[in-house]
């Protein structure tokens, strides 16, 4: 009998109501090194979302009980543990919601399972690098982002700070605009550094720009992010 993998290994959670589909990738999956475990419905997923704390989700949108984008919505109120959907190949209006709420990627069935892993990597890689220990704070105006504790805030006129509650994709874009504020960023070079692994359509980023906005108003910094026709986005803080 083998031994169990490490605890160090990471951990993925298939939530996929398809028995046989499951246990290839988690055949897959195991076979490339990474833990893996199943969850049958929706239901059971929130439940091993919670009591596992996988390092990725790899979670399909059709399910019983609950679906998987109200799966997505919970995982995102939550947390930010990094999301990849299983959508069939004529769902694209689901893609596109999947990505709206956060999802880190997707793959569309058939899928070819070596494929799945793959991505899975790249998003465990992207995951990890982010957290990991790399620099100070980024401080622009009133705004404090953290990479290595993954969180941001803004400081209001008597210096408290308020955590902004962003999903995984917000906080990428606004640490990409942070990195380099008053420069213009391209909503296809956004896609490419803050959705890498995904082939979403250029008004994806419009989506997730509005709601990064409606957040950065509601801690009280309105007109930080500015669109520039026909270009793109930049971060534009008062001076």
């Amino acid at each position: 009998m083998s031994s169990a993998p490490p605890s160090a290994t990471p951990l993925v959670l298939v939530v996929e109501d398809e028995p046989g589909i499951a246990s290839i990738l988690c055949a897959y999956l195991e076979r490339d090194g990474l833990r893996a475990r199943t969850a049958a419905d929706g239901r059971e997923a929130l439940r091993l979302v919670q009591q596992l704390r996988p390092d990725l989700v790899l979670l399909d949108i059709h399910l019983p009980e609950v679906d998987g984008i109200d799966v997505l919505r919970a995982i995102r109120d939550g947390g930010q543990t990094p999301v990849i959907m299983v959508t069939a190949l004529a769902d694209d209006v689901d893609k596109l919601l999947a990505l709206r709420l956060g999802a880190d990627d997707y793959v569309v069935k058939p899928f070819n399972p070596p494929e799945v892993v793959a991505r899975v990597r790249a998003v465990l890689r992207r995951t990890q690098a982010r957290l990991a220990p790399s620099s100070a704070p980024i401080r622009v105006g009133a705004i404090e982002i953290d990479a290595q504790a993954h969180s941001a805030c803004c400081f209001d006129a008597a210096g408290q700070a308020q955590p902004l509650a962003l999903t995984l994709t917000e906080f990428r874009l606004l640490s990409c605009l942070a990195a380099q504020p008053r420069r213009c960023f391209s909503r296809g070079y956004l896609i490419e550094q803050c959705l890498p692994e995904s082939d979403a359509l250029e008004r994806v980023i419009d989506s997730h720009m509005s709601k990064l906005r409606r957040k950065l108003q509601l801690a009280g910094q309105d007109g930080l992010i500015e669109t520039v026709r026909g270009i793109g986005y930049r971060l534009w803080p008062a001076s």
